[in-house]
């Protein structure tokens, strides 16, 4: 038995050379879906910023903390609560922390400074 597989459409070598012949213009667009290389992909960490319950403790802003990071770039700054359940009790920890948005390549200098990754 033989089987012949062919083009539906008339020559397929016709359609290939009209294809070459259009220019780079007719070509496919590259997929702008794809992640693009030449940005770093960007990780958040944090560390505690020391504000107690009913207004003790001695809050450190995220621009001073940010400077624990010493020369790792911060592209964002943020305080939020870590969203744990704790005891209600002057003077027991808060749960508010300073998160800093930084390149994943420097993630593991960040942790050597103290700081935790921020999984959310």
């Amino acid at each position: 038995m033989l089987t012949l597989v062919g083009c539906s459409t008339g020559n397929c070598r016709s359609h290939q050379i009209a294809k070459e012949q259009a220019g780079p213009e007719a070509q496919p667009k590259e997929n702008k879906l794809l992640p693009d290389p030449t940005v770093t992909e960007r990780i958040r960490v944090y560390k505690a910023n020391g504000s107690l319950q009913c207004g003790q403790g001695k809050r450190i802003d995220p621009a001073t903390m940010a400077k624990e990071l010493k020369e790792i770039p911060v592209y964002k700054s943020s305080v939020e609560n870590d969203g744990k359940l704790r005891i209600q009790m002057c003077g027991a920890p808060a749960g508010n922390v300073n998160v800093f948005e930084i390149d994943k390549t420097n993630l593991e200098r960040a942790l050597g400074f103290g700081f935790t990754e921020w999984i959310r």
